[in-house]
């Protein structure tokens, strides 16, 4: 288990625009987007530096007053990130986050294990618990096991390619002598964990490499970073470096358009580079950014001015 960022560095990336149409998630202009459309911002993010791109997960989205302000459109991350891999060079794939209850674990090892050997250990394996309980009941798992189940499915993820064949034994997954190949090319596939709460900085300090976060403040990152540290301590991890997450308001860079969608960390290069750099010393070291733009052009000119403007300053 290792983390990705180095020493004193940080990384930034993006969850991708248009793999998911949730208006809380989405500028209208993704509504007619176009998969070449999806592709343009995979590559535009590669060449403005960023050092990763991320797709979410939902398998099938239910009919029920709790996502009611969800969408159906979600695409499957790892044919999207396979896609995407093979149009981009150096850019992590990342998932964010893959509920990993929903599939048995030799099947995400051998699928997120295929996708790294052929993206030259590209890959970060996001996941999480999941939160929508009628997609559980769907595909038959059950939802008050969840976080149980997703220890157990990181624990055997991470044994997976241990040997030429190997064994688990769990409560909910057990196998004897079965093989997984091909696997990354280090050998390991970098876990983070996403969550919004204590439960997911605790897994993070057990099990993870680096933590996703899911809208928490930066006041919050105390508690959090303490909290990941005490339970690596008390997992004899307490050597362990991790890629902690935070994720900044919707930015736009410039003076905002009256027309534009709500965003809160405006301004010029060097004022969006004042709050990141809080954030730094607050000690967060991966950066989940979310952009502003009323069209797809005006969003990748975002990310192309990220690179060229904001980034060196930081």
């Amino acid at each position: 288990m290792a983390n990705l960022v180095p020493e004193g560095e940080a990384f930034y990336g993006i969850q991708l625009p248009i793999q998911t149409l949730t208006r809380t998630l989405a500028d209208p202009w993704e509504d007619d987007a176009t998969p070449e459309d999806l592709a343009r911002v995979a590559r535009t993010a590669e060449d403005a530096g960023l050092d990763f791109v991320g797709v979410c997960d939902h398998v099938a989205v239910p009919d029920n007053d709790y996502a009611a302000h969800m969408r159906t459109t979600w695409y499957d991350p790892v044919a999207t990130l396979a896609w995407l891999g093979a149009q981009t060079q150096s850019i992590h794939l990342l998932s964010v986050v893959w509920v990993a209850a929903y599939r048995h674990p030799l099947l995400t090892a051998s699928t997120f294990g295929t996708l790294a050997h052929l993206t030259d250990d590209r890959v970060i394996l996001g996941v999480g618990a999941g939160h929508v309980e009628a997609e559980f009941e769907a595909l038959g798992v059950n939802f008050h096991h969840r976080g149980r189940i997703l220890d157990e499915c990181i624990d055997a993820v991470r044994g997976a390619y241990a040997d030429r064949y190997i064994s688990y034994r769990g409560d909910h997954f057990s196998y004897e002598d079965v093989g997984v190949s091909p696997g990354p090319p280090s050998g390991d596939l970098p876990i983070w964990v996403g969550g919004a709460g204590k439960a997911a900085w605790q897994r993070t300090g057990r099990r993870g490499d680096g933590y996703i976060p899911m809208g928490a403040s930066r006041d919050q990152y105390p508690e959090i970073i303490d909290t990941i540290r005490r339970s690596a301590e008390e997992a004899e991890r307490g050597d362990s470096r991790f890629d902690v997450g935070i994720m900044p308001g919707w930015a736009y860079i410039g003076d905002p358009p009256d027309d534009l969608p709500p965003a809160w960390l405006t301004g010029s290069p060097e004022r969006i580079a004042e709050e990141l750099r809080a954030d730094r010393e607050a000690g967060a070291n991966a950066f989940h950014l979310k952009f502003r733009g009323r069209t797809l052009e005006e969003y990748l000119d975002q990310l192309a001015a990220f690179g060229a403007e904001v980034r060196p300053l930081l």
